[in-house]
């Protein structure tokens, strides 16, 4: 992540800052009995310094392969210590030839895979040091050593963790307005799309539909399939940019059961309403709630006779999705519904209230004889 990049330039002047002042120390403490190993330490702490820096700055290199070799490269240039030291391991003044670079690692481990990354890294090298430390009883700067590099580790640890979450929140909210900002401009272009095919095609169609059935024959069904056309012509303009991947506009699935067309006297079989702003939600759960709501139109059908009516209700409120489907059928008697399913008949139990249930959500049904019924079926959004 981008976020990680100051934290990696701040780890590599840490080193070369880290690698001269060992320099400095060699070069200042002349009692050594290899001082020459001493040297040879140095350089290579120097190669791996710059080695490291670059790996490091490559993102695709960030891997545990790197920082593993990074802690091993570490860890022996610490243990080799005692052997540059010789008799003078333990003396004040005196401390491993990598000095503060050995802590390196930690922040790199840190930075990369979190506090607890950072502590396991601080544990490992805290080790080596304790095993230096024990062989010269020097317990409290054992303890003081070890002590600062569990700080550090968890520190920038958890600090490097805060910094990729304000990341991806803010990617996050980033793609949120990029995403707001193509709706309103696809809304724009649907709203001149719309106003040009009402002014034009969609006056036509209605006029098509309207003359047809007064004239009534072969023309009533061309009028009849201008309304089909205008129907599905309105349906198409209305339609919301598609929704994100894996989700389902209930809308969509809803209007099918609508029907394309209306009777002589203006009413329609099934009325389906749906608000303006799309109902989006995960797809399993938009094509189960369809497929309730066609079974309760299907009970509609063939429990209310032709020339039953149905309207469909689709709304969002307070994290729900509520769709409603109400008949004005001569309604359900009372027991009826569980006496059907005594019997074996599950359509409502299995259709609806199972097929529901398992998407999370609850059926609530309200019959009154000779007042139809009511279906409402609520969903977390």
């Amino acid at each position: 992540m981008a976020i990680e990049g100051p934290f990696w330039r701040a780890i590599a002047v840490f080193r070369a800052a880290s690698l001269l002042y060992a320099a400095v120390l060699m070069a200042q403490h002349g009692g050594y009995e290899q001082p020459v190993l001493g040297w040879l330490v140095i350089g290579v702490m120097a190669l791996w310094t710059a080695g490291a820096t670059f790996a490091y700055s490559a993102e695709a290199l960030r891997r545990w392969p790197l920082l593993a070799l990074d802690l091993l490269v570490t860890m022996a240039c610490l243990l080799a210590s005692p052997y540059v030291e010789g008799a003078q391991q333990g003396a004040a003044g005196t401390m491993p030839v990598p000095a503060t670079w050995v802590a390196g690692p930690v922040l790199a481990w840190a930075v990369h895979g979190g506090r607890r990354a950072g502590a396991l890294a601080a544990a490992v090298v805290a080790a080596g040091d304790l095993w230096l430390r024990l062989r010269t009883d020097e317990v409290p700067i054992l303890v003081n050593g070890a002590v600062l590099l569990f700080l550090s580790g968890v520190v920038v640890g958890h600090v490097a963790q805060l910094a990729r979450r304000a990341e991806e929140r803010m990617q996050r909210a980033a793609e949120r307005e990029q995403r707001a900002a193509e709706m309103e401009a696809a809304q724009r272009e649907r709203e001149r799309l719309a106003r040009d095919l009402h002014d034009s095609v969609l006056q036509v169609l209605a006029l098509v539909q309207r003359r047809g059935r007064q004239i009534g024959g072969e023309a009533a069904e061309l009028g009849r399939l201008a309304g089909e056309q205008e129907a599905a012509l309105r349906d198409l303009v209305a339609a919301g940019p598609p929704p994100p991947r894996g989700t389902t506009d209930l809308r969509t699935l809803l209007t099918r059961y609508g029907s394309p067309y209306a009777s002589p006297d203006g009413s329609r079989e099934v009325t389906v309403a749906t608000p303006a702003t799309p109902l989006v939600l995960p797809t399993e759960t938009a094509q189960g709630a369809a497929a309730a709501v066609g079974a309760a139109l299907d009970n509609v059908r063939a429990h209310c006779g032709a020339g039953a009516r149905a309207w469909v209700l689709a709304e969002s409120a307070d994290g729900t999705v509520t769709v409603t489907v109400r008949d004005d059928g001569p309604g359900i008697p009372p027991g009826r519904l569980e006496a059907a399913a005594a019997a074996g008949r599950m359509g409502v139990t299995r259709s609806i209230r199972g097929r529901v249930s398992e998407l999370g959500g609850t059926v609530s049904i309200v019959s009154t004889p000779g007042q139809g019924t009511e279906v409402e079926i609520t969903l977390p959004a």
